[in-house]
């Protein structure tokens, strides 16, 4: 890190044992991105009246090239909350998470989702509320009329351009369509 490691503690009595497993968290952090400009954690008692007992709050501020991240772990209600440890590992964690994601976007490997495929009504039995799309791919899907999104069913004709989402499970016509969008 540049600059060195802050620990705050608010409401909480400072503890050489809690500044000792703070500073060991966040040097696995470093050896993970040793690219960190600084860091700031801050114990804090969560002093919520409805709540009993010791209950912790601990928010962690990583500032990395481009960007600061922060983890705030305080959920009412979590039993967790009591056991600092605990509390502390899950923080620690969340941070680990949000570093990696923000590895993998300097990296550029950030998930892309593939577009639903394309094809062409083949066959419509509108009478029946059926019909059968050729995808783009040579694939024939079965599709129903309760598929067919915005109420597009009585609009579309043989010939008609969509984008299917297909089944996992297969109708006894085979491969079926689970929403099927006309393409204007």
């Amino acid at each position: 890190m540049q600059t060195p490691l802050e620990i705050r503690f608010h409401e909480v009595p400072k503890s050489d044992w809690i500044e000792q497993r703070i500073r060991e968290k966040m040097a696995d952090l470093e050896k993970m991105f040793p690219n960190i400009i600084s860091a700031r954690v801050v114990v804090d008692a969560d002093t919520d009246k409805q709540i009993q007992g010791n209950n912790f709050r601990i928010r962690i501020f990583i500032h990395v090239p481009g960007k600061e991240i922060v983890v705030d772990r305080n959920q009412k209600g979590d039993p967790a909350r009591e056991d600092f440890r605990y509390a502390l590992r899950e923080a620690f964690r969340a941070a680990r998470r949000e570093l990696e994601k923000y590895k993998d976007r300097l990296r550029g490997e950030v998930k892309t989702h593939v577009a639903p495929p394309e094809g062409r009504v083949i066959r419509l039995f509108r009478d029946q509320g059926y019909g059968f799309i050729a995808l783009d791919d040579g694939r024939e899907i079965y599709f129903h009329r309760n598929a067919v999104v915005n109420g597009a069913f009585d609009r579309l004709e043989v010939g008609s351009r969509v984008r299917v989402h297909v089944a996992e499970n297969e109708s006894p016509f085979g491969p079926q369509a689970s929403t099927v969008h006309l393409i204007d």
